[in-house]
């Protein structure tokens, strides 16, 4: 039976006698929880995630140099996998509103109640674990209901995060919301700064970091193709550029 790996944690929060004690308080939850970077703000977190695996990612909201909004934000949009917690002072329906928007998957209100926290961790615990028996959401009709370019890059972007394990093309994923290539590529590049295919294989590259991290018992041929590449030379090639090492060399 396979060694059971730690849920592993960044928490993001400003102040330090706060974050040194929230970081106590998730350790304490549970054997399995481990809290692998306690970051000053929301960009270092970032940097973090961006360099190394990561299940969950526990944020405050008001922070300096990226906050806690943002910092969900961009992992809603480029780590779909990593789950969210916001730890805050603030009681506010608008920030709620928006953590809702991004899929946050816990809110905690300050001072965090050590049975509160563990009860939330608990929750995403257990999401994570049964994370592939998951069923992808239904997006039948998604597309004829998207009226402003905006939607429809957004209805694009979570059809990639659904279906990135898929042999994708552009022509394919524009025939699935009835779009032209051209169309779907202009609007794509004007609302995110970068092409679909580029979008895809950053899905592709961080899930395959998860999966050599989470589990050495996978070849790279098999991470490859469970990642949507058929051929892992190619694979292997993408990965060294994206990342500055061969697969391999990640894994060890």
């Amino acid at each position: 039976m396979a060694t059971k790996l730690p849920i592993r944690i960044v928490v993001a929060e400003d102040e330090e006698l706060i974050r040194n004690h929230l970081v106590k308080k998730i350790e304490a939850a549970g054997p399995d929880l481990a809290v692998v970077r306690a970051a000053q703000d929301g960009r270092e977190a970032l940097d973090f995630v961006r360099r190394e695996p990561v299940d969950l990612v526990v944020t405050d909201i008001r922070m300096p140099m990226m906050d806690g909004l943002e910092l969900i934000k961009s992992l809603h949009h480029h780590f779909p996998r990593i789950r969210t917690i916001i730890a805050t002072g603030y009681a506010d329906f608008e920030y709620a509103r928006q953590a809702l928007r991004y899929d946050v998957s816990e809110y905690l209100l300050k001072p965090v109640k050590p049975a509160e926290l563990k009860q939330a961790l608990v929750r995403v615990q257990t999401s994570i674990e049964h994370e592939q028996q998951r069923a992808a959401k239904n997006l039948e009709g998604a597309a004829g209901r998207a009226d402003r370019p905006e939607a429809i890059v957004e209805l694009v972007r979570r059809y990639l995060r659904e279906n990135f394990a898929k042999e994708l093309s552009l022509e394919e994923i524009s025939r699935s919301f009835n779009f032209t290539p051209s169309y779907l590529s202009k609007i794509f590049m004007r609302h995110t700064g970068e092409p679909p295919s580029k979008y895809l294989i950053s899905l592709r590259i961080q899930e395959a970091k998860y999966l050599l991290a989470r589990h050495p018992e996978l070849t790279v041929k098999e991470v490859a193709e469970r990642v949507g590449y058929a051929d892992p030379f190619y694979f292997s090639r993408l990965f060294k550029q994206m990342t500055g090492v061969a697969p391999t060399e990640f894994q060890k």
